[in-house]
């Protein structure tokens, strides 16, 4: 029996406003392969020996780690950005994950910005850990819009080596999902599995409940073989329980590996490797998921998003 390569893993944002400890116990429980630790203002999560004694106790692998570059964690680990990104890799390295998650700079980071596609490339050619750079999208507030990254909020029009696809962002910035995918192309390597209505607000919905072409990219990329890592990064925060966080998460579970394994069944499957598309060949950011202000996490309260 054929299974997926991708490994499917549970960000630690998911859990908000739980705690980075909880996500790896609900990880385990829930049978998630791994976690993706959002490092953000809970001590732990900046804590590489916390971080993996709790791998350790619950058996759940760190398999990728989402640098600190959120509005609510501009002075974890540090104020400057580079190092931010230094300390990532490190501890990608020690805990054995294979990917760093990282947001192109804030345009007032102006110095931080000229250099960061050159920095990225450089950073990435002395390691093996991946820096896949994250689509973003255009802040919006009623018929305004600003243009908050650069070089661009959307990394495809840079020369990057790795790419993440959100598709919550996706749905914020109304960008055709699966056009972007197809400009990533092999060097798609890790994706935040998500869903969005398009609203403006980047919700990070459980996927299959917004409007986002989630099922048709998971199978696609079980078609191709693509062997990144797909991470559940949902907004939970509205949950009346934590027995209803995790219907929502297991949910998201049972979906993305449904979709992944339909993949492998559907006509043309096995050909290629790596990233979907036709190219052969892997919440809101304000804090952790829909983090608070428009976007980041926009529109579901404080808290992260813009994971």
């Amino acid at each position: 029996m054929r299974v997926p390569k991708a490994k499917v893993a549970l960000s630690t944002a998911s859990v908000y406003p739980e705690s980075t400890a909880a996500a790896f116990e609900i990880a385990g429980r829930l049978g998630y392969d791994g976690v993706e630790v959002m490092v953000w203002t809970d001590p732990v999560s900046q804590d590489v020996e916390a971080l993996r004694r709790l791998s350790d106790f619950h058996g759940v692998p760190v398999l990728a780690i989402h640098a600190p570059c959120l509005l609510i964690t501009q002075r974890v680990w540090s104020t400057d950005p580079w190092t931010k990104l230094v300390r990532a890799r490190a501890a990608a390295e020690t805990l054995g994950a294979s990917t760093v998650v990282v947001h192109p700079p804030f345009r007032w980071q102006r110095s931080y910005a000229r250099e960061f596609e050159r920095g990225v490339w450089r950073m990435a050619e002395e390691t093996d850990v991946r820096f896949a750079v994250e689509n973003m999208y255009p802040w919006r507030y009623r018929d305004r819009e600003m243009l908050a990254y650069a070089p661009d909020w959307d990394p495809t029009r840079n020369d990057y080596r790795h790419f993440t696809i959100d598709l919550s962002h996706t749905a914020t910035s109304r960008t055709d999902t699966l056009a972007m995918v197809d400009r990533m192309g092999d060097r798609l390597g890790h994706v935040h599995m998500a869903d969005g209505s398009g609203s403006g607000k980047d919700e990070h919905l459980v996927p299959g409940r917004g409007s986002q072409p989630c099922a048709e990219l998971l199978e696609r990329l079980g078609r191709r073989g693509f062997d990144g890592h797909v991470v559940v990064e949902v907004n939970t925060r509205r949950a009346m329980s934590a027995a209803e966080r995790e219907e929502d998460l297991s949910e998201a579970l049972a979906y993305a590996r449904l979709h992944l394994a339909t993949g492998l069944t559907a006509p043309g499957s096995g050909a290629g490797h790596g990233a979907p598309g036709g190219h052969g060949g892997p919440m809101g950011h304000v804090g952790p998921v829909g983090h608070g202000g428009q976007g980041e996490r926009g529109g579901h309260g404080g808290g992260r998003r813009d994971a």
